[in-house]
Order: C-alpha cells, then sequence, then structure tokens
C-alpha cells in the first residue's frame, strides 16, 4: 500500500500527465520498442501508427493517478487490459521491461519537472499495479488451461473458407491434434497467430462468431485497408483473405475477454443487440447463445451496415429470424444502392437514431450490448443515455484499443 505522501505525490503529477501524456506515451513506446524489440510483436503497428494505442495508454495512466487512492474503481479496466495481455501471451516477466521504459520516460519527456520524488512514488505505484495484473493473468491462464484444454498457442487447420460479405471472410479453424473445443463465453475472442512472407510473426483477436459449443471455432475477418496516406494496409486481415487456404495451419491461443452476454437478472427485460459492420461476430455469437440459453426472451437484432455488398451474414440471420419466433431482426443501411433497394432485404435507410429505437423498443427498459466501430459506438452509447438507460443495462466492446465513448 502507498504511504499517503507518495499517493499525494501521485495526485500532483495529474495536472502535468494530462498536459504531457501523450508525448509520454509516444516517447514510451519508441523507447520500448529500441530498447527492447523483443516486444514488438505484441502490438499492432496500424494502432501505433494512428496514435490509438498512445492515447488509450495516456487516458490509462492518468486515470490510474487520478484514482491512485481507491483503484478498485478500475476493476473494469483492470480486467480488459488483464484478459488482454493473456490473449498475446504477456507474461509476468514482461513488466519490469514496461516499468524501466516507462520511468524513464518520465524522466526523459518531464525532464526537471521529473524529481527524483515522483520517480520513486510512480517506480512504487507502478510496481503494485503490475503485482495486480500479474495476478489476475495468473489466474487467467490456470482457467484457460482448466476449461480448454490449453494456454499458449496450439495448432489448427483451416477447415473451410467462406465469403461472409464482400470484404469479410470466414474461416472455420478445428484443432489439429482432433481434440474437442469447449464452448467459448459468448462475445469472446480468440488470438491468432501466424508469420507472413516477412518471416515476422504477428498476432491478432478476432472475436469467435460462431455458437458457443459448435465443433470448430469461426473467425470473421474483414479485410483492413489504410485508411490515409502513409498508414499501413492490415498486415494479417490481407494475408488471411489473400494467402491463408483450406488445409493451411494457423495457431490460436484460447478464448478470451470480458465483453460476454451476461445471465438474465430481470425477467421481462428485452435484449437489445445492435451490430456495426464487422462489429457483428461477437454479437452473433451471443445472438445465438441468448436464442438457445435464455428462452423465450424477446431479442431485437439490430444491424447497421454501409450497404448491402458490405452486409455480413444475411443467410444466417434470416435462418434464425424464420426459426425462433421471440426474435426480430432490423437491418439498416446508411448507404443504401440502388441494388439494395431492387433487392428489398434491408429495413430502413439512415443512422442509428431515437426514431428507429422508439420504434423497435418503445419506453420499455432493456439490456443492450453494442459493437461497432468508434464513431458508431459513441454515436450509440449517447442515444441510449438520451433514453435513460442505466449504465449497468450498456456493454459495449471497442474494436483496438479501448476508448471513452463520452469523449
Amino acid at each position: 500500500m502507498l504511504s499517503a505522501a507518495r499517493m499525494e505525490v501521485i495526485k500532483q503529477t495529474v495536472p502535468v500527465l494530462e498536459e504531457n501524456g501523450e508525448a509520454l506515451t509516444r516517447h514510451f513506446y519508441q523507447r520500448m520498442f529500441r530498447e527492447n524489440p523483443e516486444v514488438r510483436g505484441f502490438f499492432n503497428p496500424a494502432h501505433q501508427h494512428a496514435g490509438t494505442q498512445q492515447r488509450a495508454l495516456a487516458a490509462a495512466i492518468c486515470a490510474y493517478a487520478r484514482n491512485i487512492e481507491n483503484p478498485a474503481v478500475l476493476a473494469g479496466a483492470v480486467e480488459l487490459i488483464a484478459q488482454k495481455h493473456v490473449s498475446l501471451g504477456i507474461k509476468a516477466e514482461h513488466y519490469p521491461i514496461v516499468g524501466e521504459n516507462l520511468l524513464a520516460s518520465i524522466r526523459e519527456v518531464l525532464g526537471e519537472a521529473a524529481t527524483d520524488q515522483i520517480i520513486d512514488a510512480w517506480a512504487e505505484a507502478y510496481g503494485m499495479l503490475a503485482d495486480l495484473f500479474i495476478q489476475r493473468e495468473r489466474e487467467i491462464y490456470h482457467s484457460q488451461t482448466k476449461t480448454h484444454g490449453w494456454q499458449g498457442f496450439k495448432r489448427f487447420v483451416v477447415q473451410q473458407r467462406e465469403a461472409a460479405s464482400d470484404n469479410i471472410v470466414s474461416l472455420y479453424l478445428a484443432p489439429e491434434d482432433g481434440q474437442p473445443l469447449q464452448p467459448h463465453s459468448p462475445g469472446q475472442y480468440v488470438t491468432l497467430r501466424l508469420t507472413p512472407e516477412n518471416g515476422v510473426p504477428v498476432m491478432r483477436n478476432y472475436s469467435l462468431s460462431n455458437r458457443p459449443g459448435s465443433a470448430r471455432f469461426r473467425i470473421s475477418v474483414k479485410r483492413e485497408l489504410a485508411g490515409e496516406a502513409g498508414a499501413p494496409d492490415g498486415v494479417c486481415s490481407n494475408y488471411l483473405h489473400d494467402r491463408v487456404k483450406q488445409g493451411d495451419v494457423v495457431e490460436l491461443a484460447p478464448p478470451c475477454g470480458e465483453f460476454v452476454l451476461k445471465p438474465v437478472v430481470e425477467a421481462g427485460k428485452p435484449l437489445v443487440l445492435i451490430a456495426g459492420g464487422v462489429g457483428i461476430t461477437p454479437i452473433l455469437s451471443m445472438l445465438h447463445a441468448a436464442l438457445e440459453q435464455q428462452v423465450g426472451r424477446e431479442v431485437i437484432f439490430i444491424q447497421c451496415a454501409l450497404n448491402g455488398a458490405v452486409r455480413p451474414f444475411e443467410k444466417e440471420l434470416a435462418a434464425l429470424r424464420g426459426d425462433y419466433p421471440n426474435l426480430s431482426v432490423h437491418v439498416r443501411l446508411s448507404e443504401a444502392t440502388a441494388e439494395d433497394r431492387a433487392r428489398a432485404l434491408h429495413d430502413s435507410e439512415g443512422l442509428l437514431d431515437s426514431v428507429l429505437l422508439d420504434q423497435l423498443i418503445g419506453n420499455r427498459a432493456a439490456e443492450f450490448y453494442l459493437c461497432g466501430p468508434a464513431p458508431m459506438l459513441k454515436h450509440g452509447w449517447r442515444l441510449l443515455k438520451q433514453r435513460a438507460v442505466e449504465d449497468a443495462d450498456i456493454h459495449f466492446e471497442f474494436f483496438g484499443p479501448a476508448g471513452d465513448l463520452a469523449a
């Protein structure tokens, strides 16, 4: 436990961290990759290039400093990060590397403002935080072994490829050793590791889009193209689209993630699942589980997509809608084409809005799960808060480094 004096030192650093947080974290990553290149593979270069990784770390450091007297309020954030660390294979021996580079970066970026008193206080605070993560991650690793039968990476065979849309390919993966899969928690992701032609292994998290308890895992991967000049195309997604074929072998780590469908708490409360683009992948797994496990519960599924060509899982959703009378599916396209209108397979056009929510839900209380691109999540969160939905009834997941929906 930090002394009161050191807690006060940490709190006094909050303003300077808020002002210099991104500069500090940019410097930290550059320094760590230079001094300890062995950890570079844990990080997605696209997130580094976009600055989202740096901003997420800066926000986390500031949040820890602001709540240094009561870090328990950060339990949700700690769980999210611990799950992510386990998915990538981060272990206790990696924490000293981070600590050394973080403290050195504080000195190098803040200069004379980083007194010995500040460095000593942050060294102790970091040590406490590292111990917290190490303990929780040890528990998750143990749970993975007990539930799924392995930890680390295991060889899986690509048994089938199929297009989910024009820009999303689904891969069906089975263990090479023939061992049966245990059900994942609906909403979880796996980590895929492969080595493209440059010989540098890459790891990426992909949500499981299959029904929990299926004989095979299914990941459904969007081809990620550079969003701006100079930014890299998605290394892993493009390799999966262009090079990985049926019969190939990839490596998977066991399912991880805290964005999972929760048991019913209040009988009669509808479940509303809102998916944007490839964000449908964990939501679709939740949908399968809810229909099978939460029998008779009203389920409202809202799928948002740009147009019909990039709308995934059209046939699967149509089949579910036909099989379950308690399920209603509403498809909204933001930029519907003439072909979309001719086929008449969508229900409305435009962005998610309060009119649609009123139409589908009315003034009833409901439980919401959202996944999609950050702008859609922020927009959806604001719509739900305008409806006075309690925070406990709003569950969401960012693809990529976590952000702040209220920002």
